[in-house]
């Protein structure tokens, strides 16, 4: 599995042929599946949500969806969202991992979803304040989740996020891993630098 990351919230996971976006800014990234954690409720934008274009398919609502061999459950977050924007976050199982993406998110997750989200082996978590997490609560939703790996997303600089945690980062270009590389991890911090 390969990670790589485009800024604020856009990470591409790749695994052979196979990949995965999150968080596109813009349409110059391809992939096999493409999940969108923030959607605009406004009718043109919203028939533009689910669905496929071409060969790419685009997730951005809540729901169990099977594609390419990736079980992908949604989220709805309706303590977030607003009639303007749906915030969605996302499990997915892959190649025998779990990957959670919290998107979007600003405030402390609920008791079912931090069920849903618990143990994953790859955590993407906002951790930059403001529109996001605080650092703090960052760092106690990543603990709460016991997730093996955790990558930070939306933030200026992740020191307020490390600080808190109490972890120290591991800084790298893309992150490369199998299963049996983050198998005895817990809480590690990876922190990838934006292409």
């Amino acid at each position: 599995m390969v990670i790589n990351y485009f800024g604020n919230g856009c990470f591409r996971l790749q695994s052979g042929d196979t990949s995965v976006l999150v968080n596109p800014e813009n349409n110059r990234l391809k992939a096999d599946v493409t999940l969108k954690t923030l959607t605009a409720t406004v009718p043109d934008a919203a028939a533009a949500g689910d669905g496929e274009k071409g060969d790419e398919v685009v997730i951005s609502f809540a729901g169990e969806y099977e594609e390419k061999e990736i079980e992908i459950l949604g989220f709805s977050v309706p303590e977030e969202s607003t009639d303007k924007f749906l915030k969605t976050a996302y499990a997915v199982l892959w190649e025998g991992m779990k990957f959670v993406f919290l998107g979007h998110l600003s405030k402390p997750i609920d008791a079912a979803l931090m069920e849903e989200f618990s143990e994953p082996d790859v955590l993407f978590l906002p951790v930059g304040g403001g529109h996001f997490l605080e650092p703090e609560v960052a760092a106690k939703i990543a603990k709460q989740l016991e997730a093996r790996v955790v990558i930070p997303s939306f933030y200026k600089t992740p020191a307020e996020f490390l600080k808190a945690s109490g972890k120290k980062g591991e800084e790298m270009e893309k992150f490369v891993f199998k299963q049996k590389d983050i198998a005895g991890d817990r809480g590690r911090v990876v922190i990838l630098n934006a292409i």
